[in-house]
């Protein structure tokens, strides 16, 4: 008979290519836990069911666990939660205690590993959170995987890596970059992790997983190298946490947040400890370090990214926001262009496109200051780019926004991520023969009012020219087709 497994954290880095991996298994009948069920609902196997809630939705945490053997629990910490991580913590105890009632057999757990750093007051959130899903070792058995800075294309420090040794030729590095850490592949996480849903531990197991230790000094020097730069990279000044984070977050893709959590992970050093549940993991070993870096270079080159760190926001409910209207005052700055005689699905295919490497068309310099103070401000800015070259998918990152809504040949909702006094949103409708462009701004409070007027000079200036392009881009691809074929008739 067939086991089933509840993957939670399914729209995450990890979880997305984990999920991929379950769904090809034909002894496990999966399920899994989305705060957006729409995220799934395309190439989904009959074997695959979904629910919609989250591990502070108790009722539907319990109907997904029901008759679930193993349960996943690939949550991470909330970022930017209070100073004693009181929402990860309930996060945990409410997921142990549902596994409890429904009887679920073991829980697999990855974090990060534990540094020497970690202590009874400075305790991170994930190694308490490990701690509270272990705690029943006499009903209910707990597989932890403690795993070092993950390299992958799409992972945070693949890409801060990538930035840094593709745009400056002379770095000099803070006192951090020299501190031991320790480091995996994307891919050797996947197999730890599919072996652990194998393995019949007769006690609880926690297994700190990675290469052996590296700096991140030694990182740049080994990327700069495979990629075929040469860099001269130092570390010789104090290490400045929150001017690093910045500096950081200016240079490369990364937020400022995740900027400051790479610092944290790079620069703490990991204990050494045996693990003795090694044992259930002889078959599973870790690459060295390049061969980490090649497939993910591979996989940029191809435009075939599975998964990114900023796939699943951080937050309490980690989900894209819709636009909520009712009862609240919103601003609208509509845009209307005819698209006749032009296919839908070429205007479509343009409007997928735009962002990242691609740019917005039309005044591309506005979208890049309105970027930079973001970034300056603590937010994602707009060179966080996209996934891929041009496929889009709900939840998706796309600059400063968040794919909300993606109706093929339709609709594209896109929610802001910006530094905001509100929540804003901008939607592309094809509607018989137009294009309707809607710019969506709910003000909170009089800092809302004051920004939308502000911005509006601006936005005559920016949507006007973006639209035209779009119909002008979408019209040169109908037509090609069309130029080639009379070419090859002749």
């Amino acid at each position: 008979m067939k086991r089933t497994v509840l993957l939670t954290g399914a729209t995450g880095y990890i979880g997305r290519r984990f999920e991929k991996i379950l769904r090809t298994r034909p002894d496990i009948h999966l399920r899994l836990l989305v705060r957006n069920a729409k995220k799934f609902d395309q190439n989904l196997s009959p074997n695959a069911d979904v629910i919609q809630g989250d591990t502070f939705c108790l009722p539907a945490l319990q109907q997904a666990l029901k008759g679930v053997d193993t349960a996943f629990y690939l949550i991470q910490p909330v970022e930017g939660d209070d100073g004693h991580g009181r929402h990860s913590l309930i996060s945990a105890a409410n997921f142990l205690r549902a596994c409890l009632a429904q009887d679920v057999k073991k829980i697999i757990y990855l974090s990060r590993l534990e540094t020497d750093k970690s202590g009874s007051a400075q305790e991170s959130d994930h190694i308490a959170a490990g701690r509270i899903l272990s705690s029943r070792p006499e009903c209910i058995r707990t597989i932890w995987l403690r795993t070092g800075v993950i390299i992958g294309s799409g992972s945070h420090c693949f890409e801060v890596l990538l930035d840094l040794v593709q745009k400056l030729p002379v770095m000099i590095m803070p006192h951090w970059a020299k501190v031991q850490t320790r480091c995996i592949g994307t891919e050797d996480v996947l197999a730890y992790l599919n072996t652990a849903l194998d393995a019949t531990p007769d006690e609880n197991v926690a297994v700190d997983i990675g290469h052996a230790q590296m700096t991140f000094l030694e990182m740049l020097r080994q990327t700069a190298q495979i990629m075929g730069f040469r860099r001269l990279i130092f570390s010789c000044f104090p290490s400045v946490f929150r001017l690093s984070s910045l500096l950081l977050a200016l240079l490369t893709r990364v937020s400022c947040s995740r900027a400051s959590a790479l610092i944290q992970e790079v620069q703490s050093p990991v204990k050494n400890r045996n693990n003795p549940g090694n044992r259930y993991f002889s078959q599973v070993s870790s690459c060295r370090f390049p061969d980490m870096l090649r497939p993910a270079l591979d996989d940029i080159h191809h435009d075939r990214i599975l998964s990114r760190w900023c796939d699943s926001t951080p937050g309490i409910v980690c989900d894209v926001n819709t636009p909520v209207t009712a009862d609240k005052k919103t601003f609208y700055d509509i845009r209307t262009v005819s698209i006749s005689g032009i296919a839908p699905e070429q205007v479509f295919t343009v409007i997928t496109s735009i962002g990242g490497k691609n740019g917005w068309f039309s005044y591309s310099f506005l979208w890049n200051v309105r970027g930079w103070l973001d970034k300056i401000a603590g937010g994602y800015g707009v060179n966080r780019g996209r996934r891929m070259v041009l496929e889009l998918r709900i939840g998706d990152a796309l600059d400063f926004w968040k794919v909300a809504e993606l109706i093929p040949d339709k609709r594209l909702l896109l929610s802001a991520q910006l530094k905001l006094p509100g929540q804003g949103w901008l939607a592309f409708d094809i509607q018989e023969e137009r294009l309707i462009q809607t710019a969506g701004f709910t003000p909170d409070g009089l800092m809302g009012y004051l920004y939308w007027y502000a911005v509006l000079p601006f936005h005559s200036l920016v949507f006007p020219g973006l639209c035209r392009q779009i119909v002008t881009r979408a019209r040169k691809r109908q037509i090609a087709p069309a130029q080639q074929g009379d070419g090859s008739s002749s």
